[in-house]
């Protein structure tokens, strides 16, 4: 199973941007995974596929701890499919029909973020769930 994070819109930022590089590599060392950026939420419907298990990364979707991510994100490799999405939408959040394609809502914090930094806070998360998941000593409980 490969993971994407897809995201709406460049960032700006040089700093984000080199963070979430970093993390994406260190994110393949585990799995194949991918940051895909699109322009608009009209070029995101497009990008996924009918098989693809879609997580928007929104402030109402389900908590977890460091440990518990890793745990479902574990559940979810082994269940298998083509493709894992965490989808990080642009500054106004999602569309009904963004929405509605979803399988899951997945929430970092009950604080709120800007769009352009949950992708480096999300890239380091991943990484730390396989880390935990391989017991490597990122992650301190």
């Amino acid at each position: 199973m490969s993971i994407d994070l897809i995201v709406i819109g460049k960032t700006d930022s040089a700093q984000i941007a080199s963070l979430v590089e970093m993390y994406s590599r260190r994110i393949s060392h585990y799995a194949r995974f991918a940051v895909v950026v699109v322009p608009d939420e009209k070029a995101l419907m497009k990008q996924l596929a009918q098989g693809d298990w879609v997580v928007l990364l929104d402030d109402k979707g389900a908590a977890f701890t460091s440990l518990q991510f890793a745990s479902w994100l574990q559940r979810r490799l082994v269940q298998g499919g083509r493709r894992l999405c965490f989808v990080v939408g642009g500054a106004f959040g999602f569309s009904h029909a963004v929405r509605a394609r979803a399988n899951e809502l997945l929430s970092l914090s009950p604080l709120t973020f800007s769009h352009q930094i949950v992708r480096a806070i999300f890239a380091e998360q991943l990484y730390r769930a396989f880390s935990i998941l391989n017991n490597e000593p990122y992650h301190h409980e």
